[in-house]
């Protein structure tokens, strides 16, 4: 038996949110706890599942903050490493009036960058059922090679592993590096969540059915979940392809972490069911929970500390019934 339901890898930050504006009409910024392995755990965690990070933050005040709010939120942080040269990522990010937003990296370098291979805790990769991870984590090569090599531990211990691309294009040196450490998590991942922004950037397919079909080919996913926003989100699962419907509210005030919550949400399924337990009526009450879950976080500034409880989940799916 595993301890760990879900052990994620990446990026912990600081997202530098607009909150409104000052006395002399400035912009104000709110610091909150972000990144999103961590946001995935969040929502795991409040879904009562057993979590725990790897990461780098700086030996700084927001350093010390980012690990409180970890032990807050009930996820383990035996493998959070503090840096003392390097100070803690952070991102600004800028909110538009339909709630999508742009990113502003401070990290060059980030604390985040700065994991390598003989920080990992290699015991608590192979005690866990999931093992979680995105490209922020890929894209400079001492913190790729950590990356890779928690995966390939993971793996021989007989963990699923779950990739979330999460394209981040400021941060990458190039888009055809992005496009070979993408491919590289395509091909070592048993689940993955992928936006229809990046299924479109990766395959050049603006049918969706058509991307996710030439990634199957050739990479072989037992479990493709696209988050499509204001679309919904499908399922791909063997010969199966299930779609759920979203839920729309005019209450949404930004969109940071929807995909996150969305992707915990499907992967507590996976814990529950296994990959080779899922069927149509289990995909479905799979995504029509996360789409519910993600629609309630963008109602909300921030996401790690805001993740919502099952029960309210389930109370909204309930009200939004009744239409």
């Amino acid at each position: 038996m595993k301890t760990y339901d879900v052990v994620a890898l990446g990026e912990l930050l600081i997202d530098f949110t607009e909150n409104g504006t000052s006395g002399q009409g400035n912009a104000v910024f709110e610091a909150n706890p972000g990144g999103a392995p961590c946001n995935v755990l969040a929502m795991l965690a409040k879904l009562g599942k057993k979590t725990a990070f790897i990461g780098k933050v700086g030996k700084d005040i927001f350093g010390s903050r980012l690990a409180a709010v970890l032990a807050e939120a009930g996820i383990d942080t035996r493998n959070l490493v503090t840096d003392e040269k390097v100070r803690t990522t952070l991102a600004f990010v800028e909110t538009f009036p339909d709630g999508d937003r742009d990113f502003s990296f401070y990290r060059n370098p980030g604390a985040d960058m700065m994991l390598t291979e003989d920080e990992l805790d290699l015991n608590l990769l192979a005690d866990t059922k999931i093992f979680h991870f995105g490209t922020l984590s890929m894209t400079h090569e001492g913190v790729r090679n950590a990356t890779k090599k928690a995966i390939a531990v993971a793996k021989e211990a007989g963990a699923v592993i779950s990739f979330d691309p999460n394209l981040r294009e400021p941060l990458w040196k190039s888009m055809e590096e992005a496009r070979e450490q993408t491919a590289c998590g395509l091909a070592l991942c048993d689940v993955l969540k992928i936006s229809d922004n990046e299924i479109l950037w990766f395959t050049g397919e603006r049918d969706y059915d058509a991307g996710i079909r030439r990634l199957r080919e050739q990479y072989d996913i037992p479990l493709i979940l696209l988050s499509m926003g204001k679309e919904g989100s499908r399922a791909y699962y063997k010969d199966r392809r299930v779609e759920a419907a979203p839920f729309l509210q005019q209450a949404t005030i930004e969109t940071t972490g929807a995909g996150d919550t969305f992707g915990a949400c499907c992967l507590r399924d996976v814990l529950r069911y296994g990959l080779d337990g899922l069927d149509e009526d289990k995909l479905m009450q799979m995504l029509t929970f996360a789409n519910a879950a993600a629609s309630v976080v963008t109602t909300r500034k921030g996401a790690l500390r805001v993740m919502p409880e099952e029960t309210e989940v389930l109370a909204f799916i309930e009200e939004s019934k009744k239409g």
